[in-house]
């Protein structure tokens, strides 16, 4: 059974930047039950816009007859805090004004990420995780996770993620943000305050998300036509999407969390914080991933200690881990020897 569960926790969270959020809201889902001994727990750390129902996002992973089924595993993601899914965002009432924070939501961390991660899981009392994964966003939380504390996780599976998020992808996150920014209700103090320009910011991102040869496939246009062309209303279809469930805050707050990712920011290097993961680590790349180019997943594993790379052929980009489920499922079969 799938249950959606909240986690208040009414104690000041110190953030990695010095500053503190009064409380937190933790939303989170659970599907499956906890076995006696608590070693059948699946852990899932989400991606940028996803919310904490992984079966909803990653139906051909987790799910009734998928690889990680709810009948043996006990499914966990929380949502990410400043998401628009009910953890505290910025749309939240700040406890000390009786406020919504709207701009004046602090920036978060991957790291805060992780704080918040902890503290849901020593709530629950789960000693160990037994299976740790997340793509993209998602990845780079199970990674900090894995270095903040080796002793907990026991299996790590990281998809189309990185170490440190590349100058490319903090430069597609900013175009983002300018057009959020450039948007005049932006300044404004309402849920719907940059909201158009939130649709444009999605639109450059499906950019990212996908690549040429994708859009030459799925968006193709008709020999001699002139205007009306599929790329165009697909564009306009995932920003108004967007705009019906998401709010510009959390996009613009999110994205800036996503720019903080650094595991070397600290401990010496990045190759010194990766060898500091114990968890048996798995770690798929997509060929034609060009905002989190396969060579990173490469390097994550040629530092991580024993991690186990692959590649998947597809031409989906980096959607390609939202898609690619049959592949990726054989793929941590034969890892895990299932």
């Amino acid at each position: 059974m799938l249950r959606n569960e909240m986690y208040c926790h009414r104690e000041p969270v110190l953030l990695e930047s010095g500053e503190f959020l009064p409380e937190v809201d933790l939303a989170y889902t659970t599907y499956g039950e906890l076995n006696a001994d608590k070693s059948n727990v699946v852990w899932v750390c989400h991606a940028f816009t996803g919310n904490a129902n992984p079966s909803d996002w990653w139906n051909g992973l987790i799910g009734d007859n998928r690889f990680f089924n709810p009948k043996e595993h006990f499914v966990i993601c929380m949502n990410v805090p400043g998401s628009h899914y009910g953890s505290t965002n910025p749309l939240s009432v700040n406890p000390e004004t009786q406020k919504p924070y709207y701009h004046d939501f602090p920036l978060l961390t991957i790291r805060d990420v992780v704080t918040c991660l902890e503290l849901l899981r020593k709530h629950l009392e789960i000693e160990k995780i037994y299976m740790l994964m997340g793509g993209s966003l998602g990845g780079q939380q199970a990674q900090e996770w894995s270095i903040a504390q080796p002793e907990v996780i026991e299996n790590l599976i990281l998809f189309s993620t990185n170490a440190i998020l590349s100058p490319w992808g903090i430069a597609f996150n900013e175009s983002q943000r300018m057009a959020i920014e450039l948007d005049p209700t932006w300044v404004e103090r309402h849920p719907k305050a940059g909201i158009e320009g939130l649709r444009v910011a999605r639109s450059v991102a499906l950019l990212s998300y996908r690549n040429y040869q994708t859009y030459n496939r799925t968006q193709s246009r008709d020999e001699g036509q002139v205007n009306f062309f599929r790329a165009s209303t697909y564009q306009n279809y995932q920003g108004e999407k967007i705009t019906r469930r998401f709010n510009a805050f959390s996009y613009w707050f999110l994205s800036k969390m996503f720019d903080s990712h650094d595991v070397g920011r600290g401990r010496g290097s990045v190759a010194e914080a990766l060898k500091m993961i114990k968890a048996k680590t798995l770690v798929i790349g997509i060929s034609s991933d060009h905002l989190f180019p396969p060579n990173e997943q490469a390097f994550l594993a040629a530092h991580i200690p024993g991690a186990q790379f692959v590649e998947i052929d597809s031409d989906y980009g980096h959607d390609g881990f939202l898609i690619e489920f049959e592949t990726m499922s054989k793929i941590i079969a034969d890892w895990c020897g299932c």
